[in-house]
């Protein structure tokens, strides 16, 4: 049986996950800020936002199957996390600049575009090894502690990235810039976050040694085992109806997240500033504000989740988070006021909260006795991506079809969430 760790050294090995998750809440909340101020059309944001869903279903997979079979003197899951984090510190440096080079507004773009490529496949790269250090060193009584420091440091650090660009406004940095150009208060988020980043990753470096090889053998076993080589089509074939059915809630709810990373700056800025002028002060403020809501969309999800558990049927949990979190979505253009729509996000930290930890609990029920668990949990990731790619290639039709107005954007959000909920009902949850 693996060793009992003190609190310290498992702190140690999520530490560094404190500085991806605010590189991560740095890039989610500024995309579509970045790329709207570097002149890129309403229409066509959505496109941009292929890009992270496609690198997490891309990358994490293969930085997986690679550090299985990597044996190093630094270990075997921290010279990926090393590098990944390393990739990442000089894009971020990078990404922010895309409008200071003196490029045209498409060359700009076509810059951004590759920065965020390089940006997500390197956070996707440091992200995959802090789970893989807790499932190769923590034992199974200690797994719940290891994986609740790491969801308090995820949601630390998310919070922290969300509020940067707001924070350093209100210490003096100039919150707007010249056309085409992102303004200081973001780009200097980003510097800072960086250099969190690598920070917390040279700790968790310095603090962690990972177990050689016949260590780790005894402590963990072979890895060579019939289920490892378990053919994907196969397994889909054979999933129980709850996977596909989870995976048709999982549809709509991750779609309208997307649509509200990918339009609610300018839903927030034409409600409430009467703007979506990217060289508008308000468009700016709107920006800073955007990030102040989604860190009380996090605070709040991180309550919901210890209501989550007093509810005795699971199923109405879920159906009423998201519910909860429709109606959110859809209070968004109706709420003029900054601090009214603390209302709506408070709201869709609730879904959020369900989302994160609702699916996986009717799928790993269901799985129990037909094995492959690990495997069929790396294909349910797919539920998350894919909704978020197809989403996001049909975005620039769908908010034609809604007046061009990014606002009603949170509407249509708002049902497909709503339509999540009622597909809950066709759930079997198996305990």
């Amino acid at each position: 049986m693996k060793p009992n760790l003190s609190f310290w050294k498992l702190w140690n090995l999520s530490f560094g996950f404190f500085g991806v998750q605010i590189a991560y809440a740095l890039q989610s909340s500024n995309i579509s800020r970045i790329f709207r101020t570097l002149g890129a059309d309403p229409h066509s944001l959505s496109f941009f936002w292929i890009l992270p869903p496609l690198m997490g279903i891309l990358v994490q997979p293969i930085v997986g199957s690679l550090s299985d079979r990597t044996w190093t003197r630094f270990g075997r899951r921290i010279p990926y996390l090393f590098v990944g984090a390393a990739v990442a510190v000089a894009v971020m440096c990078l990404l922010p600049n895309a409008g200071s080079f003196g490029l045209t507004v498409a060359q700009a773009l076509i810059f951004g575009l590759v920065a965020l490529m390089l940006l997500d496949t390197s956070i996707n790269m440091a992200m995959q090894p802090f789970k893989m250090l807790v499932g190769d060193m923590v034992n199974e009584q200690q797994k719940a502690k290891a994986y609740s420091i790491q969801s308090f440091l995820c949601n630390a650090g998310s919070v922290i990235g969300f509020l940067f660009p707001y924070i350093f406004t209100a210490v003096g940095l100039s919150n707007v810039a010249a056309e085409g150009v992102v303004p200081p208060s973001v780009v200097w988020s980003f510097y800072i976050g960086s250099a969190i980043l690598i920070g917390c990753v040279l700790y968790t470096t310095i603090k962690v040694k990972e177990w050689d090889p016949i260590t780790y053998e005894q402590y963990n076993g072979t890895q060579d085992s019939k289920e490892t080589s378990a053919n994907w089509i196969t397994l889909l074939r054979n999933a129980p109806s709850t996977f596909w059915k989870v995976g048709l809630v999982q549809f709509f709810c991750w779609a309208a997240f997307l649509y509200m990373w990918t339009y609610v700056v300018d839903a927030v800025a034409e409600t409430v500033w009467g703007t979506t002028d990217p060289t508008n002060e308000g468009y700016q403020t709107a920006g800073n504000w955007t990030g102040v809501l989604y860190a009380i969309q996090a605070m709040s999800s991180v309550c919901w989740a210890l209501v989550l558990p007093k509810f005795k049927n699971t199923k109405v949990a879920y159906s009423l988070s998201l519910l909860l979190g429709g109606l959110g979505f859809a209070l968004i253009p109706f709420c003029p006021d900054q601090y009214l729509q603390i209302v709506p996000f408070l709201l869709i930290g609730c879904a959020w909260a369900a989302m994160l930890a609702m699916p996986f609990t009717f799928v790993t029920n269901a799985l129990q006795g037909y094995g492959h668990m690990g495997a069929y949990l790396g294909l349910f990731n797919g539920t998350i991506c894919v909704p978020q790619i197809v989403a996001a290639l049909c975005g620039g039709t769908i908010l034609s079809l809604v007046g061009s107005h990014q606002s009603n954007m949170m509407i249509v959000s708002g049902v497909l969430l709503a339509m999540g909920a009622l597909c809950v009902s066709i759930i079997k949850d198996k305990r």
